[in-house]
């Protein structure tokens, strides 16, 4: 038997239960993982109130991101030995592979060895931040020096990861969050320019940044009121990558600033990376670059015990953290 984090019943962070469960022996493909270290994603907070893109049967697991060691391997599984440090990429459903236990199953296709130098709560924390903004702005964006680059939500785990890897490019960053105190902060990290977007004008601070020149990339989990100042700042011909929907206010559809500038608006998941083969081993080969090398690094917040995971979950929402928060065990 192992403890594993599941839910009776949709709600808040208190209908998290830690229970025994048993853990079967990897199947033909799969390895079986005891896990030391686990990242929260507002995506598990999502599923947890029933409001993710898949709907649990319930009581269900949740989680996407786990790091620890190979405990055994299923028939079939090369590359791996017991004992590797290894890590997993975030799962295409949570529900069929929920990863935030102490022991759990997966597919070996989708387990990578990290870096000798990576703790396992950097590997816990590195998978999905740098997966979604990576797919985001070098798959799809094609994002290269001199671009100029609105991120959005900029102090997330995501956010903070898209400004390392806009910089690794040569790109210029504005990083976006809601108020200047964590201004300091964004600024040590590598943005360019921060804006406090509910205690200045977003618009006018926006052309006071990019000029004429206008932006050609925004990289937005966001949506609501704020399409509208983000769309007027892009240059022609720019792209605009939806990832998220976090605005409780309706998102309008800036129709003529579409028309005039010729704008793509992208809705963007990261499980379009993640399930395709040849995508996947692209961005695994430039994020393990950039954690072999340090110029990705990933930011903790704060890390909780496994047996503070409701806590975790409450940190999780209160929109306090700077970076990822990881639970260990």
């Amino acid at each position: 038997m192992a403890r594993s984090i599941r839910f009776h019943e949709t709600g808040g962070p208190d209908v998290l239960r830690i229970e025994d469960i048993a853990v079967a022996a990897p199947g033909p493909g799969e390895i079986r993982i005891q896990v030391k270290a686990l990242g929260l994603n507002r995506a598990e907070a999502l599923m947890r109130r029933g409001t993710y893109i898949e709907t649990p049967a319930l009581p269900s697991g949740l989680g996407l991101e786990a790091a620890g060691l190979v405990e055994a391997l299923g028939d079939g599984v090369t590359g791996f030995a017991i004992g590797d440090a290894v890590s997993v990429l975030p799962p295409v459903s949570m529900v069929r592979c929920p990863v935030h236990g102490e022991l759990i199953r997966f597919p070996a296709e989708f387990v990578v060895k990290h870096p000798p130098g990576l703790s396992f709560a950097q590997a816990a924390a590195s998978w999905m931040q740098y997966l979604t903004a990576y797919g985001a702005l070098i798959d799809i964006a094609k994002l290269t020096a001199g671009d100029i680059v609105i991120i959005t939500a900029a102090s997330s785990s995501v956010g903070l990861a898209a400004i390392e890897i806009a910089r690794q490019v040569g790109a210029t960053v504005i990083a976006v969050t809601r108020t200047v105190r964590k201004q300091a902060a964004l600024l040590a990290e590598g943005a360019h320019h921060v804006v406090a977007s509910a205690e200045e004008d977003l618009g006018e601070r926006l052309r006071q940044i990019a000029g004429t020149r206008g932006v050609r990339v925004v990289f937005d989990p966001i949506g609501g009121p704020i399409f509208e100042p983000l769309t007027a700042a892009m240059a022609p011909g720019g792209i605009l990558i939806e990832y998220g929907g976090l605005s409780p206010e309706p998102t309008p559809f800036p129709l003529f600033t579409v028309l005039s500038k010729r704008l793509t608006l992208r809705g963007y998941l990261v499980h379009e990376i993640i399930a395709d083969a040849a995508r996947r081993d692209a961005a695994k080969v430039f994020i393990l670059d950039g954690l072999s090398t340090g110029t990705l690094r990933p930011v903790i917040a704060k890390v909780f015990p496994f047996e503070e995971i409701v806590a975790a979950h409450r940190y999780l929402e209160s929109n306090e953290q700077f970076g990822k928060i990881v639970v260990t065990l």
